[in-house]
């Protein structure tokens, strides 16, 4: 009778071997980040493909230069890259010939790709030049969460909208955000009329929440089950206040930018996520705003990026709540 108390003590020996490994893994990785956010490594430079010249990029900490800035994050994104960026510039381009003031900038960051991403992107800044898109090289694969960063650090817009190379959602979508952000910014400038729009901290999230229903109803069993607990994990780690936090289309103002970019530590599918717990921590408002949405062949989500997920929000979870990971409120912090 004394086998079976043996082999539960040792199961139970071993679960507790395997939590605290975990547990202590985790503590670990959350301390080695614990600077990440201060971008020690070499500046960023953009490349100018008709002059040859490498040009260090300009501080999100300057003055906006332009009115948009829309940070494009590519990896290996040959064949999805055309369509989307000709359609947005198409786009800006027409706003841009209605309003002789509107300006702008398209900064596509190439994480890594081995493909043959960076020669279309540089197709583009040929053809447009330098001054409307720029090309930053992060050399290798660090994450979509850091290419984002990158491209927001070094963009020169009063507002910047992050996009996906894919083209999931329509870039008209974007006056969505835009409106919303400026009713923020017309009570406050009721109050003050020297306030500029990117001087108030603001955060609209585009979200496909109102398509949920429809996605329960032809998603297989098992990516429901996933996405429900992830949700759910989502919930316990940054709280309540946005439904869809993974849709890659969100704006910033320049101000909130600045807060929230040269914080931000997760590098790759969480840190929208983080975006949200950093809008708390600074009181940022957040607005979600629902967009169109249709899902582009060629997805790179796969169960080890869910597995990803998941060891990034325990390390934000930990991070934050230990204070491992100090929240800064300018550069110079």
């Amino acid at each position: 009778m004394e086998y079976p108390w043996t082999i539960l003590f040792i199961l139970i020996s071993l679960a507790l071997c395997i939590a605290v490994g975990l547990i202590s893994a985790v503590i670990i990785e959350a301390y080695r980040r614990r600077f990440n956010h201060q971008h020690v490594e070499a500046p960023a430079i953009f490349e100018d493909p008709n002059s040859l010249k490498r040009v260090p990029c300009p501080s999100i900490f300057d003055p906006a230069e332009k009115y948009m800035s829309l940070i494009v994050p590519a990896f290996n994104e040959e064949y999805r890259l055309h369509g989307a960026l000709e359609e947005t510039i198409n786009y800006l381009q027409q706003r841009a010939a209605k309003d002789k003031s509107y300006s702008y900038e398209v900064i596509i960051i190439d994480d890594g790709s081995v493909d043959g991403t960076k020669g279309v992107a540089f197709n583009f800044v040929r053809k447009y030049s330098v001054e409307n898109v720029r090309v930053i090289l992060l050399g290798r694969n660090h994450g979509k969460g850091e290419a984002i960063r990158k491209g927001m650090l070094h963009s020169r817009g009063e507002l910047l909208l992050m996009l996906d190379a894919d083209g999931a959602t329509k870039i008209t979508d974007l006056e969505k955000l835009e409106n919303q952000i400026h009713a923020v910014v017309k009570k406050e400038a009721s109050r003050d009329p020297s306030i500029r729009i990117s001087d108030i901290p603001i955060a609209a999230f585009g979200s496909r929440a109102h398509l949920e229903e429809k996605a329960l109803a032809t998603r297989k069993w098992y990516r429901n089950f996933l996405m429900k607990g992830f949700h759910l994990v989502v919930l316990l780690t940054a709280g309540p206040g946005i439904r869809d936090t993974q849709c890659g289309f969100k704006m910033f103002t320049r101000s909130a930018g600045r807060k929230l970019f040269s914080n931000i530590r997760l590098k790759r599918w969480c840190f929208d996520v983080e975006l949200v717990y950093l809008c708390k921590f600074f009181g940022i408002p957040m607005i979600e705003v629902s967009v169109n949405w249709s899902e582009i062949p060629g997805s790179k989500l796969s169960p080890r990026s869910i597995l990803n997920m998941l060891w990034e929000l325990a390390l934000m979870s930990v991070g934050y709540r230990t204070r491992i990971w100090r929240i800064f409120n300018s550069a110079s912090d």
